[in-house]
């Protein structure tokens, strides 16, 4: 009796690792972070985030300088060209309804569908199998804002007074 019952343990087991694995994560916006990551006791990530210039970089693109920076390249509507969206609205082809968020909180931890559950969130290991990115250093973390920062419209980027603006680690974490 107790053989079956095994069995079909096992047999589940499989087919939710198999779907888990095969699992297409999707983008839920900053909204669905706010909910949790805007107290004290969490470190306060989603103020921090909002007061930053990243939730503000796509606005930016509609900006008279952002014009004046665009026709010299040759292109017409920043808001909507690829090469401008790659910084300013990284989610914009992935997920055109965050494009007005800017620089996301998924841009950087990945996007939130399977791990934004408290249940999944309590137990690091478990988010970051659903989707959650982290970085192993500050020199990873710092390679990820290069993507855009290095060299942005010609200005140099200190990583340093950049990243003690922006971090948000959870306090005695």
């Amino acid at each position: 009796m107790k053989k079956p019952i095994i069995l079909t343990v096992i047999l589940a087991a499989v087919v939710m690792s198999l779907f888990l694995s095969g699992q297409d994560f999707t983008y839920v916006g900053a909204g669905k972070c706010q909910i949790c990551h805007k107290t004290e006791k969490q470190g306060q990530q989603y103020p921090i985030w909002e007061m930053s210039n990243h939730p503000k970089s796509f606005a930016a693109l509609a900006s008279p300088q952002a014009a004046a920076n665009a026709q010299a390249l040759g292109i017409k509507d920043p808001t909507n060209d690829p090469k401008c969206l790659k910084c300013h609205a990284p989610l914009a082809d992935k997920a055109a309804e965050l494009k007005a968020e800017g620089v996301s909180c998924e841009v950087c931890h990945g996007p939130g569908s399977a791990y934004k559950t408290l249940a999944i969130m309590k137990n690091k290991d478990e988010a970051v199998k659903n989707g959650l990115k982290l970085y192993a250093n500050a020199d990873a973390i710092k390679a990820h804002c290069l993507t855009c920062h290095e060299n942005a419209h010609g200005k140099n980027f200190d990583f340093n007074a950049a990243w003690a603006k922006i971090k948000h680690p959870i306090p005695g974490k």
